[in-house]
């Protein structure tokens, strides 16, 4: 008997239950939508550090985690997991998540960042551990964990429009010189090497989390040059290959290969080891709403303890017993102070340099802007060639393509969606992409994603309901050239309490896992700090 694909299993339940882009103007009017982002404003009035002072008497808490993104919220769940609760978490937005919060509409959730998450590696066992709390690991067969079919991405995963056709996969299948099979297939080979090699300390040359990767010379080497010398240095000339690389790099990181480690660039291909059984390890796992699934899941087990709508602005060691925090209380519109005995600053490290200059040292980490629109339509994309895909990208576009909200539902394919489109801005300097992203008004916005859809789509004509944009000045971390020896983040590294620090640029990449893991590293060292038992996921 023929297995059911995982579409025919959600029908047969659902039956059970009941830049500058090409065509500019093909847009004719601004269509209804919004123009969202983070709180620019909150964030620039903690830059500009201008807030009253503090009332009443400071509140005591043993540890106060300032940021609430997935760092801030792994901190608070680990610490909750460790039956540990004197705690509170504090975050700017009215919202936690950071960058995987989500949207929601008439026809579906939506992603604003963040939209998946790779069926993690063996080392990355504090996040299995939550996964599984969370049912999303169901059990495990000869020692490797079962994954819930239905938290998986259903078929087809990728599609990419390749000379006027659409084609199963993200890298071209036809069309290619003997030479760009050849230059393919090389670098492949030797990401395959690198995926396998073990480093003279006994650890895999690439991990996720970044902490488990080795230290051998042989590869921390490839931090002293950008990806793109390191492929010329290869020979890796082909156009085809290249423009693929340049969209993994963008995709990843929101930059070009010019501009990140040659470590980086091989990472992408040599870190994912994904352990699953069932041949599930390279997978992903997805929501309608994205990685906000996550970040919902773990605010939920930690609400009690979260204070939203507070910026913290400052904060201030009292020798070794703990340090003294300021936040803005927005709603109250009055400064309110915690005084913890440890403080987790989980948070990029541009902000916590600001708000406690005396716990850093200056680095050099990039962070590159992003612009992320969510389309509602009234049908679903078709095109030659291969059906839709949850994930579908254009070798003609600027834009990193759109991903389908309601891919993973049992009426897939059929009547109205939302389709996320995701923009790096990397063309430009960030300070002058963030700039030009912060004052092009909506309707440009909206013309520019639908103009983009269209070419990709052509069928979508007339289906377009609403646009809704959302804009990240400072979405990820890029890791550049020296990124495994800056400063900066060595020093956030190895911090002790009472002040540490939490978030995903500890690791120069900008993935939930290791923003999970940075989480959990700092959450257990507060726990080791103040005497209370557990035992390590880290």
């Amino acid at each position: 008997m023929v297995e059911s694909t995982r579409r025919e299993v959600l029908k047969g339940a659902a039956a059970a239950g009941a830049g500058a882009l090409a065509l500019p103007g093909c847009a004719a009017q601004p269509f209804p939508g919004t123009l969202g982002g983070a709180d620019w404003q909150r964030g620039h009035r903690v830059r500009d550090g201008r807030f009253p002072a503090p009332q009443g008497r400071a509140e005591e808490a043993a540890v106060v985690i300032a940021g609430g993104g997935a760092a801030g919220l792994a901190a608070a769940w680990r610490l909750k997991d460790a039956g540990f609760e004197d705690f509170v978490l504090l975050e700017l937005e009215d919202a936690v998540g950071g960058n995987a919060r989500s949207g929601r509409n008439a026809v579906s959730a939506y992603p604003l960042g963040a939209h998946y998450l790779p069926v993690p590696n063996r080392e990355a066992r504090a996040l299995r551990h939550m996964l599984h709390g969370f049912g999303m690991i169901v059990g495990e067969e000869d020692g490797a964990p079962v994954y819930d079919p239905y938290q998986l991405c259903a078929d087809l995963e990728e599609r990419l429009l390749w000379r006027g056709n659409w084609q199963e996969g993200l890298y071209p299948a036809s069309g290619l010189s003997t030479e760009d099979i050849a230059q393919r297939d090389r670098f492949f080979r030797e990401m395959a090497g690198y995926r396998d090699a073990v480093g003279a300390d006994g650890k895999p040359a690439f991990a996720i989390p970044r902490a488990g990767s080795s230290t051998d010379p042989r590869f921390t080497a490839l931090d002293g040059l950008s990806f793109a010398r390191w492929l010329e240095a290869r020979s890796f000339t082909s156009p085809v290959l290249r423009a693929y690389l340049r969209y993994c790099c963008r995709d990843d990181y929101g930059t070009e290969p010019e501009h990140i480690s040659a470590w980086a660039g091989v990472h992408y291909f040599a870190g994912r080891r994904g352990w699953a059984a069932r041949g599930d390890g390279d997978r992903e796992l997805t929501w309608p709403e994205g990685n906000g699934r996550l970040g919902a899941l773990m605010g939920k087990a930690v609400a009690p303890h979260v204070r939203s709508g507070h910026s913290v602005f400052a904060v201030a060691r009292e020798g070794e017993a703990g340090a003294l925090v300021s936040a803005f209380d927005h709603a109250a519109g009055v400064t309110r102070q915690w005084r913890g005995r440890t403080v987790i600053m989980a948070m990029p490290h541009f902000v916590a340099a600001r708000i406690a200059p005396a716990e850093t040292v200056k680095g050099a980490l990039r962070y590159a802007p992003w612009v992320v629109a969510n389309v509602t339509v009234n049908r679903q994309p078709r095109g030659r060639g291969s059906a839709l895909a949850w994930d579908n990208v254009s070798t003609g576009s600027e834009s990193l393509g759109y991903v389908v909200a309601t891919h993973q539902s049992a009426s897939a394919g059929e009547g109205p969606t939302v389709l996320t489109w995701y923009m790096a801005l990397s063309r430009e300097d960030p300070v002058a992409a963030r700039k030009l992203m912060m004052t092009r008004p909506l309707a440009e916005w909206q013309r520019i994603v639908a103009d983009d859809l269209l070419t990709m789509n052509p069928d979508l004509a007339g289906a377009i309901e609403r646009i809704d944009v959302w804009r990240w000045g400072h979405a990820m971390v890029s890791p550049a050239p020296g990124f495994l020896s800056d400063p900066a983040r060595l020093a956030a590294i190895a911090a002790k309490p009472p002040v540490l620090f939490a978030h995903s640029d500890l690791s120069g990449l900008s993935l939930f896992e290791e923003a999970h893991y940075r989480g959990v590293v700092a959450a257990e060292a507060a726990l080791a700090h103040l005497g209370h038992p557990f035992e390590s996921l880290a």
